[in-house]
């Protein structure tokens, strides 16, 4: 089990003042959250203009700063198609990519997973196979059954908590039934960060926290950055 930093996601600079965009912020960030008990880091790399990229030219410098930072730490990005509104696009940059990530997190719910699963099998980097519904479950299910992937990501973004727990219940029947028997990270976001994170505790699975999925502590108070989170976190785990 692990608790995984998402340090800045596709929030606007105007979400938190700390949110961490440049290279340079994004790996002075990692390194305090990897000291306040994060054992990975998920980043979503920026271009100059502070908006998402995965262009070779943000991606190796996030990611090389990363390395500098946080050595021996393992480093996850994402690849949504959102990033680069164009299927294509997103396969140039990953074959451009020339300081590589150790991970990437697919969505199974975009047309493009498969392609960009093998992509990224093509370099050498692993895959979290991210689970929004019960509908990506069953498509994990058919590609391969999980068993070409670093992990299973179960990402609910439901806000009413018996809708998501329900969502996530119905994930992880599917996998058992499949047989898909791969670690797995838990996590919510916005309103159910935290009954995710103590769900994930009580289960022995990883999960993630960070300025990606809200900025909140467990008593409703802001965070002041990306390590208090973390921090609330790996006690939540410490406690169960």
């Amino acid at each position: 089990m692990i608790v995984q930093a998402c340090i800045n996601g596709a929030r606007p600079a105007s979400f938190h003042p700390a949110l961490p965009l440049d290279p340079e912020a994004i790996a002075r960030d990692a390194a305090a959250s990897i000291a306040a008990g994060a054992a990975e880091l998920h980043v979503n790399a920026r271009g100059g203009d502070g908006q998402e990229s995965l262009a070779p030219e943000a991606m190796d410098r996030t990611v090389a700063a990363l390395r500098r930072a946080c050595p021996g730490t393992l480093i996850g990005v994402s690849t949504g198609a959102w990033i680069e509104r164009d299927d294509l696009r997103t396969l140039v940059a990953i074959s451009g990519w020339r300081v590589l990530p150790d991970y990437a997190s697919v969505n199974l719910s975009e047309t493009a997973a498969p392609v960009v699963m093998e992509s990224l099998r093509q370099r050498g980097i692993g895959i979290e196979a991210g689970l929004a519904s019960i509908g990506d479950a069953l498509r994990l299910a058919s590609l391969d059954h999980g068993g070409r992937v670093l992990r299973v990501l179960i990402e609910i973004s439901e806000q009413t908590l018996d809708e998501a727990f329900a969502v996530a219940n119905g994930i992880e029947k599917v996998l058992q039934r499949e047989g898909i028997q791969r670690s797995i990270l838990l996590h919510g976001e916005n309103a159910t960060v935290w009954p995710f994170v103590q769900r994930a505790a009580l289960r022995k699975f990883s999960t993630r926290v960070g300025l990606e999925d809200g900025k909140e502590l467990p008593d409703g108070s802001v965070a002041d950055g990306n390590a208090a989170l973390v921090a609330a976190a790996v006690g939540i785990y410490r406690g169960v």
